[in-house]
């Protein structure tokens, strides 16, 4: 402290932590870095304030001055290198986001360099997860410095840890929005954060964000990606604390196996696939309704257009696992479609569900692989090749052994095209295949394979040699000699340049041939023996050298059970622990447990097979580890291979398998294998019986639906019945009104002829002198008054007919002619209308003058009765016309 300045020395720790004053504050943070560095351990009381109130990291790191900010991030990082787990967890949700937010956006190198430093450390001690979670919110800041900062962080976490300790998911979905910010330095970021996850990734994270680039940014970053590819596979830098304890440990483990543990991890670079890092995408729901119906449709373009569309719904990195049944099966229908393009297209969407749905495919592979392998007869080379890419897809989501059935039964198909495209299938599915086929489905391969020798085909014969190569690659050339038999020369050197030249990827189960080939090389058994740590063997080691040789000719089993017994007693008095513990377990005979065991007869061979290896020490650990309680028996016996079969000295098999039990276990595999077998088909037949119940139920729901249709259907029939019924009562009640009123009329009809008749007989000498041209209707009247009275009745009947009225019954009078209706009772024919009106009064009720005389002297001035009667007879044709006409009408309008 500087001269008149107070001192603050005499303050906690944590007072001056949180002082007004930022020197004191500066000071503050070096003095805890110091202690930090000196702990013992990370249980140092030195640690316990910041860990009981970790909050006080907050205001270190976030300091307001920048020369106090860069010792108390220092200070932090000092917290966490000599620190513990527990000195992270606690503190970094309260120093994460003040670092990404002052601590990487400072101008100073050593505060950026500093806030880095303490990310990685925590992520070192723990885990990324938690502390990329508040680094990502970072990414959404209204600041561009602090997003360009952010990413920055992000990319150096990945270069230091990789992608399998850090998620790369969340960053990949964020950098679509970093591509596409306003500042060019946080652009520059993102494009240094994806070239970093291309390192790890490869293409895999391509389908993540790649469509969402602009042409330019995807043209650069392919251009950063080529440089990239050339470097080979990432590694990680930077150790976990986990990571540094396990390899501080592996010593002591034995780096017997680290040769073969780094030829392994040499083999498998760690590329990460699209469909771990892609998230299960719902596409039962996007599928159209009418999919499955424009699949059936008699037009291809309908079925190639809804293969299409399907295709991209399903072309997408991973699958939401669902029901498929009905698509697939669907798609297995259109392996036979008569249109190589609709075929093609089908393939594809089988491709595309087999790789997004993965080993969720697997129930699907009975329904679709026979019919692709049936089509695969097609030799146009765009359709092969698709049928090929969907029977890899196929594989990859099953197995070998799943597949194989199918296989081997359609190499033996009556097409060669079949034959030669099953071929070159197996011939990939081995060189992709994983796990080594079992010795079954290689005797059953190979039997196959050598037919294919036989075939006339060049194309069948060369590929035959090829499955034999790629095999002898798979399980070694030892193992494969005893197939070759009975093989030309010719065929043995066409299937060993297969072989020298076949890329699999199966580790080779058949290495552990090391382990007998350390056991085979016994240079000094004596001295083997001598190193043995069981007490027990010690014993018969120490003994005379004589009873080794002694011991194979022997030929009873009694006999080398009592002197195994004796010699662990004498030499028991040197090491009683070990001695006692070595004779109960091997011998059996001290344990009633045991008894059964050494009394079968199949124990005695194995001891004749491993005699002759007694002395080798190697087997000592697995004789413990297999046999259980006969561990304890001679270490050197066990170690042998079955070459040889003496006299057994041994009650018990304590190293290898005799014959019968090899025989035994090689039946009980075949027994397990046979089992899974039906085990799969059981579940095959199932998983098909619910496909049956569940068509079964879509065509019961069909049924109903019909069923409900047509009833709904007869419903509507019956009630069009009951409204036609109806009409047809109302059309008879109508027809019945019309009836009445015709014959209303008729009648009416008949009493004016009756009447006109009748006046015509009562007065046929009076007439009028002059002829008279409108019949009974003139009388001395003017013709368009006559006209007037005649048209006045017909038009009115018509109208009312037609309005369907029932017409009022006219009075008579009205079809009288006008004389007759007002003339006077004794006037003469001529007289005037006015004087008849005048004279004689109208009966309303239809009837006429007082005088009935003045109808008969009416006619009689009508002229001659003949002439009457003819125009009688033309004005009821008339009226017969008209009410003909009046039904007509009738009848077309009423329904």
């Amino acid at each position: 402290m500087a001269e008149g300045e107070p001192d603050y020395s005499s303050l906690p720790l944590t007072d001056r932590w949180v002082h007004k004053v930022w020197k004191v504050r500066k000071a503050a943070y070096e003095e805890a870095a110091k202690q930090f560095e000196v702990t013992p351990d990370e249980y140092d009381p030195a640690f316990r304030p910041f860990n009981q109130e970790p909050s006080l990291w907050k205001g270190a790191v976030a300091d307001s001055n920048v020369a106090a900010q860069t010792d108390g991030i220092a200070a932090y990082c000092a917290f966490l290198k000599f620190g513990g787990k527990e000195n992270c967890t606690r503190s970094r949700g309260h120093t994460v986001t003040p670092i990404c937010e002052k601590g990487l956006t400072s101008t100073r190198p050593g505060t950026k360099a500093s806030s880095i430093e303490a990310l990685l450390l925590l992520v070192e001690i723990d885990q990324a997860a938690p502390v990329m979670e508040d680094i990502l919110p970072a990414l959404s800041n209204k600041q561009p410095k602090v997003i360009a900062a952010a990413l920055a962080a992000l990319t150096s976490i990945f270069h230091n840890y990789g992608c399998k300790i850090c998620d790369p998911k969340p960053v990949l979905k964020t950098l679509p929005k970093a591509f596409g910010h306003a500042d060019k330095n946080v652009r520059a970021e993102a494009t240094n954060l994806a070239v970093e996850l291309y390192r790890w990734l490869r293409e895999a994270m391509k389908p993540m964000f790649w469509g969402d680039l602009k042409p330019t940014q995807q043209t650069d970053l392919e251009a950063q990606f080529e440089k990239i590819k050339a470097e080979g596979p990432a590694k990680q830098e930077r150790l976990l604390r986990s990571q540094q304890a396990a390899m501080a440990r592996a010593p002591a483990a034995g780096a017997g196996a680290e040769e073969y543990d780094d030829g392994d991890d040499a083999e498998e670079p760690a590329e990460v696939d699209a469909f771990d890092l892609a998230e299960p995408q719902d596409v039962l729901s996007k599928v159209p309704a009418n999919f499955h119906e424009n699949l059936a449709s008699s037009k291809w373009k309908e079925r190639k257009e809804a293969l299409e569309a399907l295709f991209a719904i399903l072309n997408i990195p991973r699958i939401k696992d669902g029901h498929f049944d009905e698509i697939n099966r669907g798609l297995a229908k259109c392996m036979k479609d008569a249109n190589i393009t609709v075929v093609t297209q089908a393939a594809q969407c089988i491709e595309v569900l087999a790789k997004g749905l993965r080993k969720g495919f697997g129930k699907y592979r009975s329904i679709v692989q026979a019919p692709i392998m049936e089509r695969l007869k097609e030799k146009k080379a765009s359709v092969s090749d698709a049928l090929g890419a969907a029977l890899d897809q196929v594989f990859l989501a099953t197995s070998l052994t799943d597949c194989l059935e199918d296989i081997i039964a359609f190499l033996g198909h009556k097409n060669p095209q079949v034959k030669e495209g099953t071929m070159k299938f197996l011939v990939r599915c081995l060189r992709t295949t994983r796990d080594v086929p079992s010795k079954q489905e290689i005797a059953t391969l190979v039997e196959s394979a050598k037919k294919l020798l036989a075939e006339g085909s060049e194309g069948l014969r060369s590929g035959g040699a090829e499955v034999l190569g790629t095999i002898m690659k798979i399980i070694g050339e030892r193992a494969m000699n005893p197939h070759l038999e009975g093989l030309d020369e010719i065929r043995k050197t066409k299937i060993k340049e297969y072989f020298e030249t076949a890329e699999v990827k199966a580790k080779d189960k058949p290495k552990p041939p090391p382990a007998p080939a350390a056991r085979g090389p016994p240079g000094g058994p004596k001295k083997m023996v001598k190193k043995a740590p069981a007490g027990a063997k010690k014993a018969p080691a120490a003994a005379a050298p004589t009873e080794a040789p002694l011991a194979p000719q022997l030929s009873s089993k009694a006999a080398p059970a009592s002197t195994k017994l004796g010699m662990p007693k004498t030499s028991g008095l040197s090491g009683l622990k070990a001695p006692q513990r070595r004779i109960g377990a091997p011998s059996g005979l001290s344990s009633p447990r045991r008894a059964p065991a050494a009394a079968a007869p199949p124990p005695a061979p194995i001891e004749d097979e491993d005699e002759p290896f007694e002395p080798s020490p190697p087997p000592k650990p697995r004789v413990g580890v297999g046999r259980g309680g006969l561990a304890a028996r001679s270490l050197a016996k066990p170690a042998a291979a079955p070459v040889e079969a003496p006299v057994p000295t041994s009650p018990t098999p304590s190293s290898g398998l005799t014959a019968a039990e090899r025989g035994e276990i090689e039946e009980l595999r075949a027994t397990n294998y046979r089992l899974l077998k039906q085990a799969e088909e059981v579940r095959h037949e199932k998983s098909k019986m619910m496909s049956e119940i569940q068509e079964l139920k879509n065509q019961n729901a069909q049924l109903i639906e019909d069923h409900t249709r047509d009833v709904l259907s007869i419903k509507a029939k019956e009630t069009q019945l009951v409204r036609a019924r109806s009409d047809a009562e109302a059309a008879e009640q109508t027809n019945e009104r019309l009836r009445r009123e015709l014959d209303r009329l008729k009648r009416a009809l008949g009493k004016a002829e009756a009447l006109n008749a009748s006046g015509g007989v009562a007065s046929p000498g009076v007439g009028s002198p002059t002829h008279d041209d409108m019949g009974i209707y003139r009388d001395g009247v003017n013709h368009a008054g006559a006209r007037g009275n005649r048209m006045s009745f017909t038009s009115t009947m018509s109208e009312e007919k037609e309005n369907g009225d029932i017409p009022p019954t006219y009075p008579r009078n009205k079809m009288m002619s006008p004389e007759l209706r007002f003339g006077g009772g004794g006037s003469s024919g001529r007289a005037s209308p006015a004087r008849g009106f005048r004279s004689t009064p109208i009966d309303e009720a239809g009837g006429f003058g007082a005088s009935g005389s003045g109808v008969s002297s009416a006619v009689g001035a009508n002229g001659n009765g003949v002439e009457s009667w003819k125009r009688a007879a033309e004005v009821t044709s008339q009226l017969k016309a008209r009410i003909e006409q009046m039904k007509a009408k009738q009848g077309f309008n009423r329904p």
